[in-house]
């Protein structure tokens, strides 16, 4: 937890500031954002290295039932992650596909791990991701002009597959198999 929690609040912050501070921001221009990215990058680093340090503190019992519905999420989650980038039939009917891809991430994450890491890493980024998507609509009306099309959705679909088998082979090579129920 010495490196976990110090990495969210660097990741929240980076991932706020723009909207906490905005004129900050655009005086800080190229080189502010920059240096934003690298904030990002480290907040990643210590959060994955505290993640795997952290003493397995339980805090609540998962189902194990509950696997095969995260990895029904983990590739809605991904398809919203996905759209956010792209000119997809999607992306132009609903606002912040990215930060609900978040959400529903975090949430997947919060299914099948019941310990006190988990419940900090994943219930952080699940709280910035709301907080994030609070003050953005607050900041406006969404005036979406995107007119997005299937093919954008099939380039979407396409990059999941291989993305989820991606992450799935990580998660495997680190001793989390996502398709294993735990014991």
């Amino acid at each position: 937890m010495d490196l976990l929690i110090p990495g969210l609040i660097l990741f929240v912050f980076a991932h706020l500031f723009k909207r906490l501070f905005p004129k900050l921001r655009a005086f800080l221009g190229s080189p502010g954002k920059v240096v934003l990215g690298l904030v990002m990058l480290a907040s990643v680093v210590l959060m994955v290295m505290g993640y795997r340090a952290a003493e397995v503190v339980p805090v609540y019992d998962t189902m194990p039932a509950l696997y095969h519905a995260n990895n029904a999420l983990m590739i809605l989650s991904l398809y919203l992650f996905a759209v956010g980038g792209t000119k997809s039939v999607l992306v132009g009917v609903i606002r912040h596909p990215m930060l609900w891809g978040a959400v529903i991430w975090a949430i997947a994450h919060l299914m099948v791990n019941g310990d006190l890491a988990s419940v900090v890493l994943f219930g952080g980024i699940l709280v910035w991701a709301i907080l994030e998507m609070v003050l953005i609509n607050r900041a406006g009306p969404w005036e979406n002009r995107i007119k997005g099309s299937l093919k954008g959705d099939l380039k979407a679909l396409g990059g999941v597959v291989v993305v989820y088998g991606l992450i799935a082979g990580v998660h495997i090579w680190l001793g989390y198999n996502p398709f294993v129920m735990a014991q």
